[in-house]
Formats: structure tokens, sequence, C-alpha cells
């Protein structure tokens, strides 16, 4: 039985990894959860050959190209201990999609089944991310990031929508509230839970 695959997008500063952890926390033994973000931190971390790559771009606020981390996200994927695993941070741009696309089209052993775009204003993310006493190295970080962000989202949306994949919730909302529509959308849109 292939695994059943969810991304979890959105800006920086939408919550995508809290939300992911609680609902992974929420069906422990069902999902998994997966976050881009904190596998590349670990391999950075670690000065493994991924993580040497991958700082060069993070400490600019580029995107890792998807070839560098795909192989270790898909080895993940296919070895997580669930049937379901939540994914979030990844894709990060059209190339990285369009490889993941391709990857998942080749593999018999990941479908993915649903893709749920965490949506916050720019205002929301700002305040998440910097908090109310940022420096400007900060500031400057965090806007090129938006500016990357904000210059993919728009085709990213239009490819999943037509795929009929795409649900956006809005991130607004308090955390609890987030995590519920979440849970119930998976639950009702993607018979995805045993109970």
């Amino acid at each position: 039985m292939p695994k059943k695959l969810i991304l979890i997008i959105g800006a920086p500063g939408s919550g995508k990894s809290t939300d992911s952890k609680m609902i992974s926390e929420k069906h422990k033994g069902d999902i998994t959860t997966i976050s881009v973000g904190a596998l590349l931190k670990e391999e950075i971390k670690n000065e493994t050959g991924i993580g040497k790559i991958a700082k060069k771009y993070v400490e600019k606020g580029e995107l890792v190209p998807g070839q560098i981390v795909m192989h270790e996200v898909f080895g993940r994927i296919k070895n997580a201990p669930t049937n379901i695993v939540l994914m979030d941070g990844f894709p990060r741009g059209l190339n990285q999609m369009k490889e993941m696309g391709d990857a998942l089209f080749m593999s018999k052993d990941i479908k993915l089944v649903s893709v749920i775009e965490i949506r916050v204003s720019e205002t929301t993310a700002r305040k998440r991310v910097l908090g109310s006493n940022p420096s400007k190295e900060e500031e400057s970080l965090f806007e090129h990031k938006m500016e990357v962000y904000n210059s993919l989202i728009g085709e990213i949306e239009s490819y999943y929508e037509k795929e009929n994949l795409l649900k956006v919730i809005d991130g607004e909302e308090d955390l609890a509230s987030i995590v519920n529509e979440i849970d119930a959308y998976l639950e009702t849109q993607c018979a995805l839970y045993k109970d």
C-alpha cells in the first residue's frame, strides 16, 4: 500500500510546522510529520554533505534546490512508520514542485492525496517571525523570504488547484481552530483515519 502524502504549505510564519506537529501528535501511530525545514537544520548542524550545501542557501534566505533534498525527503517518507505522512515546507518553488511531481509520478510507494495551504497576511507573518524588536538584518532576511514566497505561491496554487488537490485554510485563526479545521478536512475529504 503506498504512503498517503499530505503537503502543508504556507508563508514564513504561517504556522505550518506547528500545525503539522499538532495533527500528528493528535493521531499518534497513524500520522508521521516530516518538516523539511527541521530536516535541513539537522543536516546543517551535523555538517553532512547536504547540510554544507544547504547552509549556503539558507544563510542568504534562498531556496535550497529540490534535487539536493529530494532523495532524503523521499527516503524519509518511504521509511515513515505510518501510512499517512504530513510534510511541511516542501515544495518551496516551481522547480521543486515539478521535480517532486515527476518523482511522485515514477513512484509506486507514495501517493499525494492533498495540499493544504495555511494562508496568512504579510502583517501576521511578519509579527510571528520577527516579534516586536527585530534587527535590520532579520527584517531584511524576512522581506527577502516573503518576496521569494510571493513570487512563487500563485503558480503553486494554480498547479495544485488544477489537480484538485488544494485546500486553503485561514491561518489568521487561533491555533486550536486551525488544527481542528485541518483535521476535519483530512477526515472528511481524504477518508484517512481509522476511527
